[in-house]
């Protein structure tokens, strides 16, 4: 069996879950995916079966698109709502002016920090490994592009935005580094991935509606470029 299968990835699964899950469900040897979302985030998931994970890079370095919220005055631990939450600094006191021009100022290439809560190694260990153990490294930052990061909406404290970059942006990261700017402290509250590429949430397949493929049926709506 062999294509690319866009998935709708729901919250509570790692990307890695949905590898899994294709693999033992469908009996396929060979599966990945092109760019991880953290088990928060939902949306685009773009799954390469058979001869496709030869094509991995190709997949991997496309832009990704974005739409989300951050939540200012608090923040946390892994930069998102599932991490631990610090105490709201209380009322916040920013114009919408001020915020927006805040995101301005994230655009074009930057040099962003690598959280220590992702999948990045350090001397063989993941740093969310040693992040979970209370070991903080000193990591490197990473060149990444935005295309685009606008303002959505403003409801203080929650701010929603739309976003376009490069592949390796965190947008957690992005959401910490925002508050760090605003000076109140944000971490992002929540993420749904709209676009991989060509690949738009449009062309996505709810994993409910996977779970009841037989191989067949799977094998139906796989793509082929």
């Amino acid at each position: 069996m062999d294509g690319i299968l866009i998935v709708d990835k729901p919250q509570g699964m790692t990307s890695h879950d949905v590898v899994d899950f294709l693999r033992k469900r469908f009996g396929i040897k060979k599966v990945g995916h092109a760019g991880t979302l953290d088990p928060m985030a939902t949306g685009v998931l773009v799954m390469l079966i058979g001869s496709y994970t030869k094509a991995s890079n190709r997949f991997l370095s496309e832009d990704k698109e974005y739409e989300g919220s951050l939540k200012l005055g608090a923040t946390s631990d892994t930069g998102d709502a599932w991490g631990k939450v610090s105490d709201h600094a209380g009322e916040i006191d920013l114009k919408d002016e001020d915020i927006k021009k805040a995101f301005e100022g994230f655009s074009g290439e930057i040099e962003q920090e690598t959280p220590m809560y992702s999948a990045v190694k350090y001397k063989g260990k993941k740093l969310y490994e040693l992040a979970r153990k209370g070991i903080k490294i000193e990591t490197k930052g990473r060149k990444i592009f935005i295309k685009k990061l606008e303002v959505l909406g403003i409801a203080l404290p929650e701010v929603r935005f739309r976003l376009a970059c490069s592949k390796g942006t965190y947008v957690r990261q992005l959401a910490v580094d925002i508050g760090k700017k605003l000076g109140c402290g944000a971490y992002l509250s929540g993420l749904r991935r709209t676009r991989s590429g060509k690949f738009g949430i449009e062309n996505s397949i709810d994993m409910d509606v996977v779970k009841n493929f037989t191989g067949a049926s799977l094998e139906k709506v796989l793509l082929k470029i």
